[in-house]
């Protein structure tokens, strides 16, 4: 096995070496004008602050969890005896606090690059388009690569301590169950550090724009609003540091689930089972570093974003050729009865999964693309006021969400069906099928990682160049990588729905074989839910309501701390008259804080709720509800993170398109009207939405660390 783990951890090393020459090429470029820097260093300061504040407060509740978890664990394994429940403790304990620690470790690095680049971005763009794009994608790229191989290099090294590395057989396949504490600490600390960043994004700008645009009639990121520098702060901590931790823990679950069930097909693939899941990421991450160097404009008059379809697609291909030696040389063998497993199906099961990504990419843009029909639907709604604009974005984001789950749908029958030919219908081939589909749709995860961190890249340099009253041509170059980024950031919330859908189907199979070896069952056996059972239905009742009650408080809190910002700029604009001719300089620190304080304060209750109700409902209701409530509550949630992403992203664009001069243009009542829906969206895409990529892949860790406990 010497060679797999030969190829992993030499693409961690070429990976870091690609990070280091990405990290210098950035911090090598200038920084521009004193009145940039000075906007610049106000927004690294007040990214700083929030994060420090934030991580304090998340790492409060890690340590009580951690006793928690060792308190659990310890005691559900009594019946293994003291030293084996003793082994099981720590091991999951050491995983956990090792997922936490990366899973920050990701939020920051991704925050710390787009603080630092956005300036550079933006100074570049007085070179002209390509240079801007590139300073902005490889800041980016740093993010998207940093996330994916510190995932790995947490993963592979754990497994490998935890037993991997063992002559003896069981210990192998002991071992990834003890990592699953390391998907509940990645998991934990993503879901505060995207529902904080969420928060403090989202009522930042909420508040931005109504008193700004709406009240007082003055342009997105104009200087004199004192919420301005607020608002580019939260693009920082929600769409960077959030989104970091919440794809390197979708990247960790989905690695362990995958592994799990490995386990069970480890008579006829033996470790390379196990191992495959690893090894296809790191060919993924290869794959990646050739589109993310390919991505360039050659004609400064082209659309950017054909330069990053055209890295995606490249990185598409490279991948598809990666995959298929990879399922050759890893999955091919002997099945129990003598005959060979079907290779190629396997393979087909990957492709599934590549062509899921990019069908979702495909339908994201359909739905939020100001070129297509139903943003085009919303714009022209807005004429007849705020109240039909949000009856018509309401009813796209309902319809916005057909086509996903079937597409969802498709992918997971097909790889089922295929691995269960391939597999010649042994016990978990089917299953195995549709975890070979998410590594092929997660095998690019590093690209689009860099995509979506580009976006709030070249928000930042696009604030940077208009409140320091750069010439109009740097605007113009800022505004169409503006453009641009809002697109990849509506794209790859879409992705990672999808990812998430097929993340949870491998979990909830992962949790049904953690329920069998506790219960005594041998992994190729069966163990049914009953819907049928009160407490299964009970249980998912719970879960649906968990979903919207979860919402609900996100969505409530934007609302609250929005008010405190409402309340400020008006203040502001009362107590300062002088702000609006510039002879006095707006506050922006009083607001920056505001916002700290609030989505510190309003991110805890959420969190806490999707972190007791899973073991509750274990302890009370039985294995078998809590399977219920897993099964149920993800269908739930995915099929809202798509209406509350693609709702959001549409009125946001849709705003955009009448700004382009459509329905009266900016300042007519169309306008206004979009505003306002554009503010109902706001805390739906940036907020409940992506936090909801999380929570399903949350509560599946949570029920397979405390499994032991229920009844």
């Amino acid at each position: 096995m010497g060679i797999y783990y030969g190829i992993i951890y030499g693409v961690i090393i070429v990976s870091l070496a690609i990070i280091y020459y990405l990290f210098k090429y950035i911090f090598s470029q200038e920084k521009g004008s004193k009145e940039m820097q000075e906007i610049s260093e106000a927004i690294r300061e007040g990214a700083m602050a929030f994060v420090k504040r934030q991580y304090k407060t998340i790492g409060i509740i890690a340590v009580i969890v951690l006793v928690i978890i060792l308190l659990a664990v310890y005691f559900g394994n009594q019946s293994k005896g003291a030293d084996e429940a003793f082994k099981i403790a720590w091991h999951t304990a050491i995983a956990f606090v090792t997922g936490a620690f990366c899973s920050a470790l990701s939020g920051y690095i991704g925050m710390y690059m787009t603080v630092n680049t956005n300036i550079r971005t933006a100074n570049g763009a007085k070179s002209g388009l390509n240079k801007a794009l590139q300073i902005s994608f490889r800041g980016g790229a740093v993010t998207g690569l940093a996330v994916t191989v510190l995932s790995l290099l947490g993963v592979t090294t754990l497994f490998l301590v935890f037993g991997g590395s063992s002559s003896d057989d069981t210990l192998i396949k002991e071992a990834p169950s003890l990592i699953v504490g390391f998907g509940f600490g990645a998991s934990l600390v993503a879901l505060f550090a995207q529902l904080g960043g969420g928060i403090y994004t989202k009522a930042a700008d909420v508040g931005a724009d109504l008193v700004g645009k709406v009240e007082a009639g003055i342009p997105e990121d104009d200087p004199r609003n004192p919420a301005v520098i607020a608002d580019l702060v939260g693009d920082n901590v929600g769409d960077c540091a959030g989104r970091g931790a919440d794809l390197f823990e979708s990247t960790a679950a989905e690695n362990i689930g995958a592994m799990i069930l490995g386990v069970a097909l480890f008579p006829v693939f033996g470790v390379k089972g196990i191992l495959f899941p690893l090894v296809a990421r790191a060919l993924g991450i290869i794959a990646s570093i050739v589109g993310i160097f390919l991505v360039q404009v050659k004609d400064e008059s082209k659309d950017p974003m054909k330069a990053l379809n055209k890295g995606y697609l490249i990185t598409t291909g490279i991948v598809l050729v990666f995959m298929f030696f990879t399922v050759k040389n890893m999955l091919s063998g002997n099945l129990p009865n003598g005959t060979e497993v079907n290779y190629m199906m396997l393979y087909g099961c990957a492709v599934a999964g590549i062509v899921l990504g990019f069908g979702f990419v495909w339908l994201t843009n359909y739905y939020t693309s100001v070129e297509c029909r139903p943003v085009k639907e919303i714009a022209k709604s807005s004429e007849t006021g705020p109240g039909t604009n949000i009856i018509t974005g309401v009813s796209m984001g309902m319809e916005s969400t057909a086509l996903p789950v079937l597409f969802i749908s498709l992918a997971i029958f097909i790889s089922y069906k295929l691995g269960d030919s391939a597999l010649g219908g042994i016990a978990n081939g089917g299953l195995y099928g549709t975890a070979i589909a998410t590594m092929g749709m997660l095998s690019t995860c590093a690209f689009i990682l860099a995509m979506d961190t580009f976006g709030p890249i070249t928000d930042n340099a696009g604030g940077i160049v208009e409140m320091s009253g750069a010439p109009e041509e740097v605007r113009n170059v800022t505004d169409r990588l503006d453009a641009c980024g809002n697109t990849t950031k509506a794209l790859t919330k879409g992705y990672a729905v999808g990812s998430a859908a097929l993340a949870t189907f491998l979990l909830f199979s992962a949790y049904l074989d953690e329920v069998k070896k506790i219960i005594g069952k041998p992994l190729d056996s069966w163990f049914s839910v009953d819907i049928g059972k009160p407490e299964v239905f009970i249980a998912g009742f719970i879960g649906v309501m968990l979903v919207f009650l979860f919402s609900s408080t996100a969505i409530r809190a934007v609302g609250r701390a929005a008010q405190y910002v409402i309340m400020e700029v008006r203040r502001q604009f009362k107590e300062k008259p002088g702000i609006m001719d510039g002879t006095e300089k707006p506050d922006y620190a009083s607001c920056v804080d505001i916002v700290t304080k609030g989505a510190l304060k309003e991110m805890v209750l959420p969190g806490i709720l999707v972190i007791v109700t899973p073991v509750l409902v274990g302890i009370l209701l039985g294995k078998e509800a809590a399977a219920g409530f897993l099964m149920i509550s993800t269908i739930a949630g995915v099929i809202l993170a798509l209406f509350l992403n693609n709702a959001g992203g549409a009125w946001d664009n849709a705003k955009k398109f009448i700004e382009l001069g459509n329905h009266g243009g900016k300042k007519s009542e169309a306008h206004k009207a979009a505003v306002v829906g554009d503010t109902v969206g706001d805390p739906f895409k940036d907020t409940a939405g992506p936090s909801l990529h999380v929570l399903i892949k949350l509560i599946s860790t949570i029920t397979l660390v405390f499994v032991s406990l229920f009844s």
